[in-house]
């Protein structure tokens, strides 16, 4: 319990001013003021709680909080653990390119002299790399917002129950499709749906037929699907719009490292009207949804009025340009996810066993190991690898690393700590041996 004397003890506004007058001149006066103000209030509401708030003396706990304004919040981060496409860390890690300054032509046509459209700067090579038209909006969810409000909204949607799936942190696909305003028309079982529950679900009311690429999960046992030609076809016949959600957007054969994705092209040219995907997953660029398909379709999307509410940011464009202009010209050690993806073991093996090599005084060790793609995508597809294992006090050893500089996220398992060099890049291993050998000595 807080005592009168407790709260007696707490200094005036003044007096802490006073003895952080070297703070003047390196931040503005009123932050300060606003900073010591807002500690003086957090101090009392702790010694209310019965909670105890001496150790660090204001003073400190003002610089302190004053000196993380200064540093950004979002920071480079060594990822050591093997997973390619990781949600927390951004995904897909980006391809060099140098940010515009100043102003751009991002709503400019420089040869006409007018305004221009934003969109232009990611459609023409949306469409040279999927062969249909194709716009972005800010992200997957966002796309299948966007398909389904024009498309759909006051009708319904025929999908398999088999897959309206969760896509991450609570978000979950049926409560996304019911924001757009469309009902939806839930066919067959969890694990079983025919062609036929498609067929018999269709009347005068169904504006949309929906397949959902389960990307992140697979199903296993009794379970069928129909086909997607099936599905084409049924399309077809009724004259009602297939549109089909990819989920990681695999535009690049990746069969050859053992990894199977259904391709956007091939569902594209199978007959599908729309498709649409992340950028950052597979696509190996920045966080944005993309929507190709028929001219239609796509033109329709575009005029909705929420297409312009979930519009791309000029750097998300030039990332996204960056990326699916590396991937039209075939350049694929371009996108570091696929250069990642690629990394061969016996290249992991000979990497780790340098810098295994450079741990010396730790108890460490070689293993072999796996690797995942990850950011929701290809499940049950590892990729193998080769992992320094380091045994050491692994709760503390794995702190100390976050919060060096630069921060290592890495693994834990069976009370070791492991490096998985496949998601490091080759520059970053001199800070990623010094953090190892300063957190587990």
């Amino acid at each position: 319990m807080a005592t009168p004397e407790q709260l007696r003890e707490i200094p005036a506004v003044d007096q802490v001013l006073a003895a952080l007058g070297h703070l003047e001149g390196r931040f503005p006066r009123r932050l300060i003021v606003e900073e010591v103000r807002r500690v003086l209030e957090k101090t009392r509401q702790e010694i209310r709680a019965g909670r105890n708030s001496t150790s660090v003396s204001i003073e400190k706990r003002v610089e302190r909080n004053l000196a993380k304004l200064e540093a950004p919040s979002l920071r480079k981060v060594i990822n050591a653990t093997g997973v390619v496409l990781h949600t927390n860390l951004g995904r897909a890690p980006l391809a060099s390119f140098e940010p515009l300054l100043g102003y751009s032509n991002l709503e400019y046509d420089l040869a006409e002299g007018r305004r221009g459209q934003r969109d232009v700067h990611a459609s023409d090579l949306i469409e040279r790399l999927t062969g249909a038209p194709g716009i972005a909006v800010n992200n997957n969810a966002a796309a299948i917002y966007l398909a389904l409000n024009e498309l759909a909204a006051g009708f319904e949607v025929v999908v398999s129950r088999g897959e309206l799936i969760e896509i991450g942190d609570g978000f979950r696909i049926p409560e996304i499709m019911q924001s757009s305003g469309a009902s939806l028309r839930e066919v067959g079982t969890t694990n079983r749906t025919k062609i036929d529950d498609y067929r018999e679900a269709i009347n005068e009311r169904t504006r949309l037929l929906l397949r959902v690429h389960p990307s992140n999960f697979r199903m296993e046992g009794f379970t069928s699907k129909p086909e997607l030609r099936e599905l084409v076809a049924l399309a077809t016949e009724r004259g009602i719009p297939l549109y089909e959600d990819l989920g990681s957007g695999c535009v690049t054969d990746l069969r050859a490292f053992g990894i199977e994705e259904p391709l956007v092209g091939d569902s594209l040219r199978a007959g599908v009207n729309l498709v649409s995907f992340s950028g950052d997953k597979l696509l190996g660029g920045p966080q944005a949804g993309i929507l190709a398909g028929d001219q239609g379709l796509v033109g329709r999307l575009r005029r909705n009025p929420m297409f312009r509410a979930l519009r791309l940011d000029k750097l998300i464009y030039q990332a996204l340009e960056t990326t699916l202009r590396n991937l039209v010209l075939e350049r694929w050690d371009q996108i570091p996810a696929l250069r990642l993806i690629a990394r061969t073991s016996e290249e992991l093996k000979a990497r780790a066993e340098r810098l295994l090599g450079r741990l010396d005084g730790l108890r460490a060790s070689l293993l072999e190991g796996s690797s995942v793609i990850g950011g929701g995508s290809t499940p049950g597809q590892p990729l193998k690898s080769w992992l320094i294992a380091v045994d050491c006090d692994v709760i503390e050893a794995e702190r100390q690393c976050r919060l060096s500089d630069p921060p290592v996220v890495a693994r834990i398992e069976d009370r070791r700590l492991l490096i998985d060099l496949r998601t490091v890049f080759v520059e970053d291993e001199d800070d990623l041996a010094r953090v190892i050998r300063a957190a587990c000595v």
